[in-house]
């Protein structure tokens, strides 16, 4: 499976990035798919739903389906966090699949970044950046691209995953 990340700080714009790579890369004709690293606690259920109430009463996993998608939900229960690999091999097969966060890593990343925030560059000492895109010019050993510039954001990471 070809995999390609999006870090960078918080604020740094990788989930607009994300965002418009998903459309501009799928509007190319690929099939992408997303994962998405939360740093604090999420639900995507709601109370008072039947799939609420049967995860609060001890369902290890609670798989929801409908003629427009399809939701699993496990429930960890103290269990270690899965692995990025261990997701990955959940996922069906598509063309690519997009990483947002996951900095520590080893797949290829594009560093999303914006001077405003004053946070320093990740990819001055994180060689599995490739890239960055910044909102303001920057002196690298490797690709900078205008944040906004997706198009060509794109057309670097599709030709570094071989697409």
């Amino acid at each position: 499976m070809r995999v390609y990340g999006v870090t960078g700080w918080k604020n740094a714009g990788k989930t607009g990035l994300m965002e418009r790579l998903v459309a501009e890369i799928t509007g190319r004709g690929f099939t992408v798919s997303t994962v998405k690293h939360a740093h604090h606690a999420f639900d995507v259920d709601q109370p008072g739903r039947d799939s609420h109430r049967h995860r609060l009463a001890g369902a290890s996993e609670v798989l929801l389906a409908s003629g427009q998608r399809v939701a699993l939900m496990q429930e960890l229960r103290g269990a270690a966090e899965p692995t990025l690999d261990a997701l990955l091999a959940r996922l069906s097969p598509v063309d690519l699949v997009l990483i947002e966060g996951y900095k520590r890593a080893r797949h290829p990343k594009v560093e999303a970044f914006r001077a405003e925030p004053g946070n320093p560059l990740i990819a001055t000492c994180d060689e599995t950046i490739h890239a960055v895109a910044s909102d303001t010019p920057l002196e690298l050993d490797r690709p900078v691209f205008d944040l906004n510039d997706t198009g060509r954001i794109a057309d670097f990471i599709l030709q570094e995953v071989g697409l």
